[in-house]
């Protein structure tokens, strides 16, 4: 994996299979934000940041759950999203705040990272606790806000202005410029 030239990190959180069109959870606006998503990798990419990839998978001994079950389709990481950044690590998660019991924060502390932007699915859910971890109090954290979806654009916007007040909302091209 290739060392990160500033102490910035972009969080891709959750881009799965089971949140897009044929998955067992579609969300809302997922191709646009695939788009979107992957031009926020490239130019992280460019200035030299490091990329890390978030995947939740439901914890078996919870009993077999409606979607991301370890070993299926639906948990895979999209591939344009694996295309986009093939050398970032995996984050394995099994909460919606995606430092809980995950090594996150290990990796962002070898690298030296100081400010976090985050992306993915869902708004409300892994994205703002991850947002708002007690853990991530350390850094400087923003959301990319055209990177980000849920399960509908009203449940979308509601999220995001509840984040607000606490995290900085930015347009993707902006943050990364």
């Amino acid at each position: 994996m290739p060392t990160p030239t500033n102490r910035q990190a972009l969080l891709v959180i959750d881009l799965q299979h089971d949140y897009f069109p044929e998955g067992k959870f579609p969300l809302w606006n997922t191709a646009q934000i695939l788009e979107n998503i992957k031009r926020a990798i490239g130019q992280a990419s460019a200035k030299g940041m490091l990329i890390v990839h978030i995947q939740h998978i439901a914890d078996p001994a919870m009993g077999l759950a409606p979607f991301f079950n370890e070993g299926s389709l639906g948990a895979q990481i999209h591939p344009h999203i694996i295309a986009a950044a093939p050398n970032s690590p995996v984050v394995v998660k099994h909460f919606a705040d995606s430092f809980e019991q995950t090594n996150l924060n290990d990796i962002l502390q070898a690298h030296d990272i100081e400010t976090l932007y985050l992306c993915g699915m869902m708004t409300q859910n892994c994205v703002t606790h991850t947002a708002l971890s007690k853990s991530a109090e350390k850094y400087q954290v923003s959301v990319l806000a055209d990177c980000t979806t849920t399960v509908n654009e009203m449940l979308h916007l509601i999220a995001l202005h509840a984040l607000s007040p606490r995290i900085p909302l930015l347009p993707s091209v902006q943050a990364l410029a």
